[in-house]
Parts: C-alpha cells; sequence; structure tokens
C-alpha cells in the first residue's frame, strides 16, 4: 500500500535509527476494505506485489534499480545514503499461495506464516513447511537459507472474546514453554507472539514462560 521506492527509503531510515535491527514485512495483502478505505486498487494483488518487490528488493540490496512495469516504475532510481547494512534489512514475507511462495523463495530472507493458517499448533507447520522447501527447490535454492517464522496466539490470561478464530496455546508456563521450543525443533527460528490478553498485565503474565526458556 506504499510507492515500494519510497517504501525501501522508509525502511533503510527505519534501519539507521533502530541501529540494524528492523525486518521488513511485506506481502500482498487480502483484506480488501483496506484498499477501498484508502483507494488503492485491489485487482492482481500478487502481480503488483512482484513489480514492488522487483523494486524493493534492488533498492535496498543494490543501492540502484531502473524499472518500467505495468504497475510500478522506478527509473533510474538511486537509494542514499544507505542504512546500517550492506544489503539492507531482511525481508520477511507472509504467504502460503504458490505465487507468494515462489516470490519468497526468490526474494526473501524470512517466511512467514499467520496462527490462523495453521491453528496455532506446531503441528500444523509440516506440510506448510514441505510446500516452503518445495517453493526453494523450485527457484535453485538451498531450503535451509530462507528463515521460517511464526506468529502465534498465546492464551496466559482471562481476557475479552478474541477477534481471532485460532485456538490459542494455553497452559502452565512450562506448557506453553514446551510448545514454543515445539516450535523450534520443527525449524522455525522467529516465533512473533500474540498475547490475550494484549494489555501490561498480559506481559508481565508471560514473563514466567521466558524464564523457561532461559533455563533451556
Amino acid at each position: 500500500m506504499r510507492n515500494p521506492a519510497l517504501l525501501a527509503k522508509i525502511a533503510d531510515t527505519v534501519d539507521e535509527i533502530s541501529g540494524g535491527r528492523l525486518i521488513l514485512g511485506l506481502g500482498a495483502g487480502w483484506h480488501e476494505p483496506e484498499y477501498r478505505a484508502f483507494g488503492y486498487p485491489f485487482d492482481r494483488r500478487v502481480a503488483r506485489f512482484a513489480e514492488a518487490l522487483t523494486i524493493i528488493t534492488g533498492l535496498l540490496r543494490e543501492g540502484q534499480v531502473d524499472f518500467a512495469g505495468t504497475y510500478h516504475q522506478a527509473r533510474d532510481c538511486e537509494l542514499r545514503p544507505r542504512g546500517p547494512r550492506p544489503l539492507g534489512p531482511p525481508i520477511m514475507i507472509g504467504s502460503t499461495g504458490p505465487r507468494m511462495l515462489a516470490l519468497t523463495a526468490k526474494h526473501a530472507d524470512l517466511w512467514n506464516i499467520w496462527f490462523d493458517k495453521t491453528d496455532n499448533r506446531p503441528a500444523g507447520l509440516a506440510p506448510l513447511l514441505t510446500r516452503v522447501d518445495a517453493a526453494c527447490h523450485d527457484a535453485g535454492r538451498t531450503p535451509a537459507t530462507l528463515g521460517r517464522t511464526v506468529a502465534t496466539l498465546i492464551e496466559i490470561g482471562p481476557h475479552a472474546p478474541s477477534t481471532s478464530s485460532a485456538s490459542p496455546i494455553a497452559g502452565s508456563p512450562t506448557q506453553i514453554a514446551d510448545t514454543l521450543r515445539a516450535y523450534a525443533a520443527a525449524g522455525v527460528s522467529h516465533v512473533q507472539v500474540w498475547l490475550e490478553p494484549k494489555t501490561a498485565s498480559g506481559v508481565e503474565a508471560f514473563a514466567p514462560v521466558l524464564e523457561e526458556l532461559d533455563r533451556s
């Protein structure tokens, strides 16, 4: 939902401000009301995203791009000054469809899955990880070079009805920590935690889980 060249500039700037800690998450989008609210076209989202990704990766990794596509253009475009990392921040793409997985395997550093897609359990990842591996092979890439990340819903205390349809991970701090370890055993290197409740008290209640993980 942004001009891709401007987005690359924003990402490099935020990477500089954060001391090289930014992960740039990208996707083609799916929620049509968001597009309508901002006046963005909703058609051919993957085709539009593919062109945008060409511009973004060219600027972040090479510092320049000259591209004219059907939906996006960036002619003789340079990214100056460069951010703190020579290849820019790592790019993470959330994807499950075959065309998006192909783009992920070609361009991304990290693959991501939202918890609604896997019923929030490590065991549900196996079929998806097989598809990610296949996309990497099709792209001529070693699967191990593409990081695997998961967003997971964790019920840590009483809360209002959740907006998510996924069954949350729940239990004692030890049980929750064991489930998070299972993600690591499945090959996931990065877990994004969505807590219920999403409050300061929820974060405090999650602290014992982190203490359990620190003992690993």
